[in-house]
C-alpha cells in the first residue's frame, strides 16, 4: 500500500497561490478536510496555511453557527417554546461549539488563539486577520445574513469565497443575495433560543428569512447548488486544486450580484419555478 501522502504547510500556500489566493484577500472559507486531504499540523495547519496565503494584511472568514441540540423547540407552537428552553443550555459565543455540518475546519477555527468570534446563536461567524473585528462584531439580531451584516461586509469590502471540496450547496454568501433580491413573499421564520447574558440567561427571539429550507417552495434539488453550478459553468470563478481538493476562488460581489438576478428570474412575479 502506497504511503499516504501528508502535504506540507507551503505546499498548500503553493496551491492557494496557483488558485489566485494573493496577500491581503479576504476569504470566506469552506472546505472538506476530507477532500482536501492530509496537511501538515491537520485542521490546525490549514488555519496556517490560509493565514500564511493572505498574509498579516489579509482576513480569514468562516460561518460557525452554533450547535443547538435544543433547536426542535422551535418545531413547536411559539407559546410553548420558552417553557421548552427552560432547562437548556444556554448559547455562549465563546463556548458554544460550531454547528457540526459546517465541519472540521470551521470549529477548528473557533478555537484558535487570535480567532475572533461573533455573539449570535444563528448568525456567528469566526474571522483572524486585519479586518477580523469590523466583519463580524455586532450582528443585527433579526434579518442576520441581511444587510448590514457580516455577509454584506464580507462583500462590501471585496471579499473571495474560497471553496476547498466543498458540497455545492455550501455557500453561505449566497443567504445575503436572498435578502437582496426582487421576490414577492419570501418565507420568514420565527426561532427561539436561550442565550447567555450579563444577567443571566434568558430566551430570545430571532426573525429572518428561512435560511433552513429557503425563500420559497422549489421543485427542484437545493437551489444554492443550481446558482453555484450555473455560476461556475460561466467561467467567472477561478478554478483548480487545492491538495486533492477540487477548489473554486470565487468574487464573492459577483456571485451575490449573478445570484440575486437568479433569484428574481426564477422566483419573480409570474415566473414557473423547477
Amino acid at each position: 500500500m502506497d504511503a499516504i501522502r501528508i502535504r506540507s504547510r507551503d505546499a498548500l500556500v503553493h496551491d492557494l497561490r496557483s488558485l489566485g489566493v494573493a496577500p491581503g484577500d479576504v476569504l470566506m472559507v469552506h472546505a472538506s478536510l476530507r477532500r482536501l486531504g492530509p496537511v501538515e499540523g491537520r485542521a490546525e495547519g490549514v488555519v496556517l496555511g490560509l493565514d500564511d496565503a493572505v498574509g498579516p494584511e489579509g482576513t480569514v472568514m468562516m460561518v460557525l453557527g452554533a450547535s443547538n441540540p435544543w433547536d426542535w423547540v422551535n418545531q413547536r407552537p411559539e407559546e410553548e417554546r420558552e417553557e421548552l428552553l427552560a432547562d437548556a443550555e444556554p448559547f455562549d459565543c465563546l463556548t458554544t461549539p460550531a454547528l457540526g455540518e459546517v465541519g472540521v475546519l470551521a470549529e477548528e477555527l473557533r478555537r484558535m488563539p487570535g480567532t475572533v468570534v461573533s455573539d449570535h446563536p444563528e448568525g456567528r461567524f469566526a474571522a483572524r486577520g486585519r479586518l477580523a473585528e469590523a466583519l463580524i462584531r455586532d450582528v443585527p439580531w433579526d434579518d442576520y445574513y441581511g444587510p448590514g451584516s457580516p455577509l454584506a461586509r464580507f462583500v462590501a469590502a471585496g471579499g473571495k469565497v474560497l471553496r476547498l471540496g466543498a458540497d455545492l450547496e455550501t455557500v453561505t454568501v449566497l443567504h445575503y443575495a436572498e435578502y437582496l433580491a426582487d421576490v414577492p413573499s419570501k418565507r420568514r421564520v420565527r426561532r427561539h433560543c436561550r442565550v447567555k447574558t450579563a444577567s443571566g440567561a434568558s430566551v430570545r427571539v430571532v426573525d429572518c428569512l428561512d435560511d433552513e429550507h429557503g425563500i420559497v417552495d422549489y421543485e427542484g434539488p437545493d437551489y444554492f447548488g443550481v446558482i453555484l453550478q450555473e455560476y461556475l459553468a460561466s467561467g467567472a470563478a477561478r478554478q483548480g486544486r487545492v491538495g486533492s481538493a477540487v477548489s473554486e476562488l470565487i468574487d464573492a460581489e459577483d456571485l451575490t450580484s449573478f445570484a440575486t438576478r437568479w433569484l428574481a428570474r426564477h422566483f419573480g412575479h409570474g415566473t414557473p419555478m423547477g
